[in-house]
């Protein structure tokens, strides 16, 4: 609460001078006669250094005050006078003004500003004029024996020249706090003009200032870069050992450290190699030492290095030898992927969609229970499998109320993923030549609930004297393995080049075999989908080239969205031109496991034949079917005009009719 106002007769407030009755300062408490004194009482009380300079200051304003006082009475000059009068009222004026302008109220008059160190006049003649009130509230107030002091602790006398020079004690403390808040307020007004100019820049300026700015960025990092090169291009080159210490056995990092020299050198083979070396001499220095490093035999680590660029090699190297995530895939006849995921999530499954080519798989990152003995997986709602073997069954696109064949079918992943894509109609025909492996076929087909499926342990090569006219065919070709290294680390030191010759002809032989079967007269299929979990050429490419040449089949689209395209050429091998339609998947690019898929269509059942291998290869008749063999639709007769004539009237014309 303030004062209370008081109005006058024409009903204007009376200004009231001094102080109100609240702000008054109490006198200090008077003690009764006779108390005993306290100790320390009659002790002058210490003062601070800040009210010491106070007090300095109040002292030498009082003597100036008297000495401008005497000189008054003894008689100064009119014109002295005149012109300190006018200088007086000139700055009262400018004082009143500004006053004014902070103080909107009609008590501006006796308001003191607090803020008034712009407004302080600096001659000590123009603070007498201003304040001649405070001269007589400072006697009244040195008269009772108190200090005038303010809320903040600070005297009246304090508010008016707290700003001026003249009156602050030259000292080393002061001078240092006064340089650095110099400093503070030089950086402050810089950073205020850079955002005044930014605020006034046109959006076009303001986008050219950033490209500068990044561009500085980008030459810096370019510079560092150089830097590095230059270190690099300035270190010791790799020095090639003698041919005595090759054989010589070294610990493990310097043969890692000598594979990044080796390869660094045949980065750029013409700056870095040694005089009167040859390539061939490096990459058999590097041949031995990756077998070294990796526990690979000599024979699949150069399948590798043909296979792979230097820059990739070391990549898929690594890569094979971590695991894969854990993969697992939706039966999608008793469950939904949402569902499956929300159960396992409350069992302290820690999962993700796999990615968007599938709709079924999902991928396990950790897991507190064990993902193989669920209750869900006990109840066939998902079933273990690799993110890769979901890929050919994608590929071969099963149709409802088709006849299929699943050639190599054990352990029952990728069957149950067509019955699952067929729900339940049609006929599959499980085939695997293993019947021990058999057995888990018939164990999930029974616990995920597949009802169309007929399961067989049939030689693969003898199908198309048992069952034929099949809508598709899958074949999942047994190989080497070596796109699965992280599974089977006994592939790096067990295969060699028999067991790749032995696999590769099996290979030739199920192809042939799966394509015989086929039925081109199918109105929704005739495709087969061949795949192997090997990333040599020689299972791949080399394979379905083969198929190329011995049947009437073409490669078509496989109709995944993702994988690196087949080989065309690789080494001295020249493949057909279609076979960019095929995919492969690597460890190191796709983080699954290396994959093969092809996608053939067959057309006919003409059986070219070739004259070169007329005289090296036999004859492949599918006349001689036995008994047992399922119906042929049609029996189609090759026109006459098709049959080719042979040449220069060497050989015969060896086509057969297919009936």
């Amino acid at each position: 609460m303030g004062r209370k106002a008081k109005f006058g007769d024409d009903g204007a407030v009376k200004q009231i001078k001094g102080p109100g009755r609240k702000a008054k300062k109490q006198k200090p408490p008077k003690m009764l006669p006779g108390l005993p004194k306290l100790e320390g009482e009659d002790e002058p009380k210490k003062l601070s250094h800040r009210q010491k300079q106070r007090a300095s200051r109040r002292t030498k304003k009082k003597e100036e005050r008297k000495l401008i006082k005497k000189e008054k009475k003894k008689g100064v000059k009119k014109d002295d006078n005149v012109k300190n009068n006018n200088e007086e009222s000139d700055a009262t004026k400018n004082i009143k003004s500004e006053i004014v302008k902070q103080f909107s109220d009609s008590n501006s008059s006796w308001l003191k500003s607090k803020n008034s160190k712009s407004i302080i006049p600096e001659k000590d003649d123009d603070i007498e004029s201003y304040d001649s009130d405070s001269d007589v509230d400072d006697e009244n107030e040195e008269e009772n024996g108190l200090e005038s002091f303010d809320e903040d602790g600070l005297s009246d006398d304090d508010d008016y020249l707290a700003g001026t020079l003249d009156d602050v004690d030259s000292s080393n403390e002061s001078g240092i706090e006064e340089d650095t808040v110099l400093k503070k307020k030089k950086t402050s007004t810089k950073k205020r003009k850079a955002e005044e100019s930014d605020d006034e820049l046109l959006p076009i300026e303001k986008a050219a200032k950033k490209l500068k700015a990044a561009k500085k960025k980008e030459d810096a990092e370019a510079n560092e870069e150089m830097k590095m090169q230059i270190n690099v291009a300035s270190q010791d080159v790799f020095v090639f050992p003698a041919s005595d210490k090759i054989d010589e056995h070294i610990p493990i990092p310097e043969v890692e450290q000598r594979i990044k020299d080796i390869l660094l050198v045949l980065s750029n083979f013409n700056k870095f190699r040694e005089e009167n070396r040859s390539r061939q001499e490096y990459t058999e220095l590097l041949l031995k030492d990756l077998c070294t490093y990796f526990s690979y035999n000599t024979f699949l680590m150069e399948k590798m290095m043909h296979l792979f660029p230097l820059e990739d090699l070391m990549s898929f190297l690594e890569a094979s030898e971590t695991p894969r995530p854990v993969t697992i895939r939706t039966n999608s006849l008793k469950t939904r992927r949402r569902d499956l995921a929300q159960a396992l999530i409350n069992r302290g499954v820690n999962l993700d969609p796999i990615g968007n080519w599938s709709k079924v798989g999902l991928v396990v990152y950790n897991s507190t229970v064990p993902i193989g003995a669920t209750p869900e997986y006990l109840a066939g709602h998902y079933m273990l499998q690799a993110a890769s073997s979901m890929l050919p069954v994608m590929a071969l696109a099963p149709q409802e109320n088709e006849h299929i064949l699943d050639m190599c079918s054990a352990p029952g992943g990728k069957a149950s993923h067509i019955a699952a894509i067929m729900k339940n109609t049609g006929v599959l025909i499980a085939n695997d030549v293993n019947k021990n492996r058999a057995k888990a076929v018939i164990g999930n087909f029974h616990r995920m609930g597949i009802a169309n499926s007929v399961i067989s342990t049939y030689d693969g090569r003898h199908i198309p004297q048992l069952f034929k006219n099949f809508d598709r065919v899958l074949l999942d070709a047994p190989c080497t393995g070596t796109g699965v290294i992280s599974k089977d680390s006994g592939v790096k030191m067990s295969k060699d080049e028999t067991d790749l010759q032995r696999c590769f002809t099996l290979q030739r032989e199920l192809l042939l075999a799966a394509i015989d079967s086929l039925n081109f007269k199918s109105s929704t299929g005739g495709y087969l989908v061949y795949s192997t979990c090997s990333v040599l050429a020689e299972e791949n490419e080399c394979v379905i080239d083969y198929a190329l040449k011995k049947r009437d089949v073409k490669l078509v689209d496989t109709g995944l969205t993702f994988g690196t395209e087949g080989f065309t050429n690789l080494r001295q091998h020249r493949f057909h031109p279609t076979m960019k339609l095929t995919k492969r998947f690597y460890p190191h690019t796709h983080n699954m496991d290396g994959f093969f898929v092809a996608k053939l269509k067959k057309f006919s059942n003409i059986i070219p034949k070739n004259d070169e291998s007329e005289d090296n290869e036999e004859e492949i008749d599918t006349n001689n079917v036995d008994a047992e063999t399922t119906e042929v639709e049609d029996i189609v007769e090759k026109p006459v005009a098709n049959i080719k004539k042979p040449k220069h009237g060497r050989g015969k014309n060896r086509a057969v009719k297919n009936k």
